[in-house]
């Protein structure tokens, strides 16, 4: 099994040199096979020099010429996850900022063990927590309650927290049957980070959750979520979901009891209309 490291990153360079050896010392004895593929939005700084102090390390550099944005930086890297790893390979998520603190990785990939599909490090589990305050605070939390109001998925309390580990094949499967579409609203701030899992749950995909504490106070770049795109793209991407007349919730009614009786009927069944997008290629950055 290869545990796949994935780093969306746009203007960091200040974060990886620090984010890079908390990486490597996380896999430290443990004897597991790791890689990260790190795909570079269109950052105006000197990442690529940056990176260049890392060859040592198993490292795919992807690139957008341009800015994209998450959406797009997210659907890309589980897109080359999918296509380069095995079945059985696990992919973690996480921010490039240096908040999501590496040393949670284990305890993510021994919950997918238990039969897990995706496991979230969360802010809400006993033991959880953040170091942020004030506004930022109320509106984590008032979208909390949003989520679980109209996404309710078994097991999760934390919808908004990219730090997450999912077995690949479930990834494959999601995009096999989803296509352009497992990430639909890729250009509405950081919904995308709410479109996985509600996608992944209609799927059929089995939720866990760690306690986990983010370290904002560790963020040296500037934030890039702006709180009134991303708050527009969670209402429509409500109305989608719940849309009476081919709503996400009923085209694909039926499906997660099907994938988690027979996955391969399911994925058959269910893409066989559909047409999969093109995976992303590595443009020959990387080790």
């Amino acid at each position: 099994m290869t545990v796949w490291i994935l780093l969306p990153a746009f203007n960091e360079t200040l974060s990886i040199p620090k984010l890079f050896p908390r990486i490597r010392e996380s896999f430290d004895a443990t004897g597991l096979s790791w890689r990260i593929a790190l795909l570079d939005d269109g950052s105006t700084d000197d990442i690529l020099e940056v990176l260049e102090g890392f060859k040592e390390y198993p490292l795919d550099i992807l690139r957008h010429s341009i800015n994209r944005g998450l959406g797009e930086t997210e659907r890309d890297l589980f897109e080359y996850a999918a296509a380069h790893a095995a079945p059985d390979d696990v992919a973690i998520r996480l921010d490039c900022d240096d908040t999501h603190d590496p040393r949670f990785f284990i305890s993510l990939i021994r919950k997918l063990e238990e039969g897990n599909d995706v496991v979230i490090a969360s802010r809400f589990q006993p033991g959880g927590g953040q170091d942020v305050t004030g506004g930022r605070l109320f509106l984590t939390h008032a979208a909390a309650l949003w989520m679980r109001l109209f996404f309710p998925i078994d097991k999760v309390r934390d919808y908004s927290c990219g730090f997450r580990a999912y077995r690949i094949r479930a990834l494959r499967d999601a995009i096999t049957i989803f296509g352009n579409n497992f990430i639909q609203l890729k250009g509405l701030g950081f919904t995308s980070t709410l479109e996985t899992i509600v996608k992944l749950s209609l799927l059929g995909a089995r939720f866990a959750e760690i306690p986990f504490v983010l370290h904002y106070s560790r963020k040296l770049s500037l934030s890039k979520m702006y709180g009134s795109v991303t708050t527009l793209g969670y209402v429509i991407m409500t109305m989608l979901y719940w849309w009476p007349f081919g709503g996400w919730r009923s085209c694909y009614r039926g499906l997660a009891a099907l994938y988690r009786r027979d996955s391969e009927s399911a994925v058959r069944n269910f893409s066989s209309k559909r047409k999969r997008r093109p995976t992303m290629s590595s443009p020959g950055g990387g080790t």
